[in-house]
């Protein structure tokens, strides 16, 4: 019973939006809105993952990251497929780590 709760409770707010999505016709400024959200979710966790951040300081690239984001980078633009993007992020960060 419990994990039945569980995965409903988990379930309900992650679909509840596409469903409503479907139902609903929004107006085309909040279409165009929600056209940049993925991007801009995106663009935040890279930006968290690339640099360290304290407060009261500047913030400092984490080399090791950056090296891996390149290939990873000219990858998804020269491409445009998710998947093989991942798999060079993937590979392109295990070879940084692997020579530093």
């Amino acid at each position: 019973m419990i994990l039945v709760g569980s995965a409903l409770v988990t379930w309900i707010p992650r679909i509840t939006p596409f469903i409503l999505g479907k139902m609903v016709k929004f107006p085309a400024i909040v279409t165009r809105f929600l056209q940049y959200l993925p991007l801009s979710i995106l663009c935040a966790l890279l930006l968290e993952t690339v640099f360290n951040a304290k407060a009261g300081t500047l913030a400092t690239p984490k080399w090791d990251v950056v090296v891996a984001l390149v290939p990873t980078v000219i990858t998804a633009v020269w491409l445009k497929d998710l998947m093989k993007t991942v798999v060079v992020g993937i590979v392109a960060m295990a070879l940084v780590r692997l020579v530093m």
